[in-house]
């Protein structure tokens, strides 16, 4: 019925193209004052990148002033997220966007036109995929750059992490507590029931989402559409929205209903959110909704080398482990009282 994202790490769809600059993107080299001429079919490469959802940045030994000012130019500035154009070894410039954006080396792809530098970079990095600029006419045709779903939320990916970089760089400039600051974000959060519209989303939700996600499991399309209309099951999808703009559909929670008993089957939230605590809100808002309706909650936890964080979110949400097997775990809720969500973030329940 479903997959699990271990069993599929060979094939892993890339989430962000580094780019280099100096003939790579281009013709020429800007600190040698060369006339630089823009390689025709980049443009085309990054716009359809963009459109699939595949984030993109720059790793460039340049000025950073300089670099910014010919991508500009070029009219190319805009796709970027997190470029890092100075002097420093590329792979602690690549390092440092994987951190910015938070997701996995191995989904990452380096971009150069230089031995060197694609050698460098693959010591430092060794999940990373390095590409000679030669090759960059086949790059759109690379499986791994074929995401299995395009969304509109990957449509809106780059956009959405450019809010991000606003938003980072506000509570950097904050004077107070962190707490404070996030009461200045406006958040609001609404947990609904899935429609069909929502399930291209979803399906993509459960193949992108590693470090919070309970257990890894991957569904099709197909497989959320027919849980969705089985009366004991509910999906339900987590939007997320601020004053800096929208993050789109950043949570899913897979329900299962069994006589006196509610099992949470899968419960995973956006990386991006991670700082927000929304996988433990939505998750405050199942509990409350069990208790309400007097059924016993448990959830299934499968452990894998990415998701240690959702195991400390059940262990703080008062989830014991009722029985385990050896490919999954049962935990369940042992308190008996409605638990408190943050006061920071406006939640909407739609039915």
């Amino acid at each position: 019925m479903f997959q699990h994202e271990e069993d599929s790490c060979m094939n892993k769809e890339k989430k962000l193209v580094v780019w280099d600059l100096d003939n790579t993107v281009w013709d020429g080299i800007i600190a040698e004052g060369d006339t630089l001429k823009l390689k025709p079919e980049v443009p085309n490469i990054m716009k359809e990148l963009d459109e699939r959802g595949i984030l993109q940045s720059v790793a460039s030994k340049n000025n950073f002033d300089d670099g910014v000012e010919s991508l500009m130019k070029f009219d190319l500035y805009h796709y970027f997220v997190y470029p890092q154009i100075n002097w420093n070894p590329k792979s602690e410039n690549i390092k440092q966007i994987i951190s910015d954006i938070n997701i996995s080396a191995d989904t990452v792809v380096f971009i150069d036109d230089q031995v060197f530098e694609r050698n460098e970079v693959q010591h430092g990095i060794p999940e990373i995929t390095c590409i000679d600029a030669v090759d960059i006419n086949m790059l759109l045709e690379r499986a791994d750059m074929n995401p299995k779903y395009i969304t509109q939320d990957s449509k809106m990916r780059r956009s959405m992490y450019q809010s991000d970089i606003k938003r980072n760089k506000a509570m950097d400039d904050y004077k107070g507590v962190p707490d404070d600051f996030l009461a200045t974000l406006d958040m609001h959060l609404c947990i609904a029931k899935a429609t069909k519209n929502d399930l291209l989303r979803a399906a993509e939700l459960t193949v992108r989402t590693n470090q919070l996600n309970s257990t890894g499991y991957t569904y099709s399309l197909e497989e959320l559409a027919d849980l969705m209309n089985n009366e004991s099951y509910e999906l339900l999808v987590a939007e997320l929205t601020d004053k800096y703009g929208q993050y789109g559909k950043i949570g899913l929670a897979l329900l299962h209903f069994e006589g006196d008993s509610c099992v949470l089957k899968l419960l995973l939230t956006s990386c991006r959110t991670m700082s927000y605590g929304i996988g433990s809100i939505i998750l405050a808002t199942i509990i409350n909704r069990s208790i309400s309706n007097k059924k016993d909650l448990y959830a299934e936890f499968v452990p894998t080398a990415r998701n240690k964080l959702m195991a400390v979110t059940y262990s703080m949400m008062r989830f014991q482990k009722a029985q385990e097997y050896p490919d999954k775990q049962i935990l369940k809720y042992v308190g008996d009282k409605l638990v408190s969500t943050s006061p920071h973030v406006k939640i909407t329940e739609l039915h």
